[in-house]
């Protein structure tokens, strides 16, 4: 039987696993139907490095949403996290050609705006307008029929690696799956986990992934920096498996279950047992002890996104605080240790808004995916917009050349 709704599909490809959410457009917005995840092993620091890796697991992770959600998935829109994201401010300038502001004008400044020179290998993902200025009036969103002959406006731009891209498009391509757009990753989590008066006071998003760290800043309802630091929760385990002398897979399983971000937030047990390597006797360990492994390499982690934060200039701007999401933000302790480095409020991202299965989906480990979907549902608003005034166009046309009909007969 066919869906009366559409269906949006999310599609997050991260270094540890490939999350895909389906959810139906609903009158009363997003309504969440399945969810699929499966382990990623053919991506480094959020970049492609197997492509038949990445293929198997992206197959393997819509099979699982398909069959939760009973439909047939096609196309997707894809998130990319990978460290050779980045963003900076630019700034462009037009004449108003009839003194008062059209869209053709804001679409000439914004071009004008995203003229900027970048290395032949990197492309312009997105560009994200944060104010516009007419003649001497700054801080306008809508400039938009107001009188003026100079037409202003700072955007932020997002740029990526051309191949990158390319080979995150081939991979869901020969999974047989077509891309409908790729959007930033934090992008993606900013849109389902931060509330109107968070973008609107001051609010910075971090998102703790397995192999890359980003971060996106809000103020003033646009956004004004984003980053990604090629490092992340990964680099934890890694830490975990060389000091405790244990395999990569139950070094990630004992973060999961035993490990701590703060010392003193560490879990109660008496011991957690370490298997050993290669065939080696296990050993037992107090959970205060992975604690100690634990807090100095996420610190540090948190200390290199304020670090960033303070040479873009955005410190001041985080009067909401901080916000953590991905896998890496579940960890005890992570939010106890992001204020004291930070010294500001900070909460755990859930995606909001939602319908269906949202138990299943909350959790911040899957911001991105829903974000994903959120995007494509106002991008589906936008087009049922404009189809609906391209038909009152066409009806006002043809009813226009009726009328001539009738006048040149009667």
């Amino acid at each position: 039987m066919p869906r009366r709704n559409p269906l949006v599909v999310g599609l997050d490809v991260g270094t540890y696993k490939v999350g895909v959410v389906v959810a139906e457009v609903a009158r009363d917005g997003v309504e969440i139907t399945g969810i699929g995840t499966h382990p990623s092993t053919g991506l480094k620091k959020g970049t492609v490095v197997n492509i038949d890796a990445t293929v198997e697991a992206i197959r393997k992770a819509v099979d699982e949403a398909e069959l939760m959600a009973g439909c047939e998935i096609r196309s997707v829109l894809a998130g990319s996290a990978g460290s050779h994201i980045k963003g900076f401010n630019s700034h462009g300038v037009v004449a108003v050609k009839s003194r008062e502001v059209a869209p053709a004008d804001v679409d000439r400044v914004l071009e004008a705006a995203r003229a900027v020179a970048l290395p032949t290998d990197r492309e312009v993902l997105h560009v994200l307008p944060q104010e516009f200025a007419v003649d001497d009036q700054d801080g306008i969103k809508e400039p938009i029929g107001m009188t003026g002959v100079r037409l202003e406006a700072r955007v932020h731009i997002v740029t990526g690696a051309i191949s990158s891209g390319q080979n995150l498009v081939k991979c869901c391509n020969r999974a047989g799956l077509h891309v409908q757009d790729v959007l930033g990753s934090p992008l993606a989590a900013a849109e389902a986990v931060l509330t109107p008066e968070e973008r609107e006071l001051g609010v910075a998003l971090i998102e703790i992934g397995a192999g890359t760290t980003s971060t996106v800043v809000w103020h003033a309802n646009a956004i004004r920096h984003t980053a990604v630091l090629p490092v992340g929760g990964g680099h934890v385990t890694n830490d975990l498996a060389a000091a405790l002398r244990t395999p990569f897979a139950e070094a990630e399983r004992l973060k999961q279950r035993s490990g701590s971000a703060l010392g003193e937030t560490a879990s109660g047990d008496p011991f957690v047992e370490v298997p050993g390597v290669g065939g080696r006797a296990a050993h037992r360990l107090a959970p205060r002890d992975l604690a100690q492994v634990i807090e100095p390499r996420a610190e540090e982690i948190l200390a290199l996104v304020r670090g960033e934060l303070s040479r873009a200039g955005c410190a001041g701007l985080l009067t909401s605080g901080v916000v953590l999401t991905g896998g890496g933000a579940v960890l005890a302790g992570m939010t106890g240790l992001a204020e004291r480095v930070f010294r500001t409020p900070v909460r755990l991202g859930m995606p909001l808004h939602l319908h269906g299965l949202v138990d299943v989906v909350a959790s911040p480990m899957y911001a991105s995916a829903v974000g994903l979907v959120l995007h494509g549902l106002k991008c589906h608003t936008t087009v049922d917009a404009g189809d609906r005034e391209t038909v009152r166009g066409s009806l006002l046309r043809a009813r226009e050349r009726v009328a001539g009909w009738l006048r040149d007969f009667f």
